[in-house]
């Protein structure tokens, strides 16, 4: 590689991902003057555009779609806007913010010279920078696990990301594989459209939609829950790894009961740990799982009762516990995968990270960046669009925006003492020139 090439390839900021968080990480980065490019290996805003379902709905509420110079401004502030309505949205604030992108790069290696100069190999060629901004999100590779290899071909098996609706499934009975925000929402899906939904359950938290005159998430919002940091809340570093609560937004936005799906025909199980000689196999958790869902349910409202009684806030609705629809009759560890007739699987357990293109010593032994909202051990990496990040709302739009601006201050920050490093070697270099 030249000189003239080397010098057109470097950036002061390389920022991986074209999502939400790399686009705002774009637009502060313009305010602050800093050349940048965003590399993506797909198109903008991809996960949005490819990998949800149809009948997909925002589970937040419109209020809360504020993203830098394109805050949400629909006339239905409180509603959830649907995929479609997501994208346009998201498409405007792309053209707003004309982030410098080249799609379709694939960033296949990243490492740091001697120099403190960041190299990014990508599928169309070489390019380098004074930092890295990771925006690519924590959900990279679809876990579809082991087991799944001794299930028989003639059974469809398709992961959530890949699931548009029910009509892509051949016909017959539907195993769905978890029960976090994807898994309940898939199940109910396929449910609504009338086929017979088999639900394998795990530890996944539910929450109510609307509670004594608010959404949920407007009273949580009261409190302060979605500005807590991660450093506040008492599980620590660990409530990364917390499943999201389960809740919809689809027709104006409901609770997701599951035990209220079991009444109309839906078949709940516990957690699915294998398949052998034929059989579907669980573990004899369903109870747990359900009764979990609800103790977490009934905890976030009875927050809720606490925060209007001390606040002295007057509201309507009165308190209320909810109470089981339906209770399981027995725990069954086994399904006859032929004679339940299922034909389809979907995988809805999640992700895993897929950081191997990064040569940098921040990862812990799962594999997940070790930082400081956002800012790492090694000098000018970061990341950002990290559930948890700093805060619970850092997973939302809004939160989105109020990490980028944090980072933005480092940013700058670096730049400006690499510049003055640069010009004191140049003037270093050419004093010894004239010496010389």
């Amino acid at each position: 590689m030249t000189n003239h090439e080397s010098s057109i390839n470097h950036y002061d900021v390389i920022v991986v991902g074209g999502g939400q968080s790399g686009v705002t990480m774009s637009y502060y980065l313009q305010q602050a003057g800093l050349s940048h490019l965003v590399l993506e290996k797909n198109t903008l805003f991809h996960g949005w555009k490819n990998e949800r379902w149809d009948s997909f709905t925002l589970v937040t509420p419109n209020w809360q779609c504020d993203l830098p110079g394109l805050p949400y401004d629909g006339n239905d502030p409180k509603g959830f806007m649907t995929g479609k309505q997501t994208i346009e949205w998201l498409d405007r604030f792309g053209k707003s913010v004309d982030a410098p992108v080249k799609e379709g790069v694939t960033v296949q290696h990243v490492f740091k010279t001697r120099d403190d100069t960041y190299k990014v190999e990508t599928s169309q060629g070489l390019f380098s920078a004074n930092q890295i901004v990771v925006a690519s999100g924590g959900y990279h590779l679809p876990i579809i696990p082991r087991m799944a290899e001794k299930i028989p071909k003639s059974v469809h098996q398709i992961h959530s990301a890949n699931y548009k609706n029910s009509k892509q499934l051949p016909e017959g009975n539907v195993l769905v594989v978890g029960s976090g925000q994807s898994g309940a929402q898939i199940a109910e899906d396929l449910h609504l459209d009338g086929r017979k939904v088999f639900l394998a359950t795990g530890n996944a938290p539910r929450v109510a939609r609307f509670y004594r005159g608010k959404d949920v998430v407007e009273w949580l919002e009261d409190m302060g829950y979605y500005q807590m940091s991660v450093k506040e809340h008492s599980l620590g570093e660990n409530v990364r790894q917390n499943t999201n609560h389960y809740v919809t937004g689809r027709d104006g936005g409901r609770d997701i009961d599951l035990r209220k799906f079991a009444t109309e025909g839906m078949e709940l199980f516990g957690l699915m740990t294998d398949y052998n000689d034929g059989k579907l196999e669980f573990e004899l958790d369903l109870n747990e799982n359900l009764n979990k869902a609800d103790d977490t349910y009934n905890n976030i409202n009875a927050r809720i009762d606490a925060w209007i009684e001390q606040q002295g806030i007057q509201v309507d609705e009165e308190p209320s516990r909810y109470s089981p629809v339906w209770q399981p009759e027995a725990e069954r560890g086994a399904l006859n995968l032929e004679e339940s007739g299922i034909t389809s699987i979907i995988w809805c357990i999640g992700f895993k990270p897929g950081f191997e293109w990064l040569n940098a010593p921040v990862f812990n032994g799962q594999g997940h960046p070790q930082h400081d909202r956002g800012v790492t051990s090694e000098p000018g990496l970061y990341f950002i669009g990290l559930p948890w990040l700093y805060t619970w709302g850092s997973g939302r739009f809004s939160g989105v925006k109020n990490d980028a601006q944090y980072l933005i201050e480092f940013i700058a920050d670096y730049q400006k003492r690499k510049n003055l490093k640069n010009i004191d070697q140049t003037q270093k270099a050419t004093e010894s020139a004239v010496v010389a």
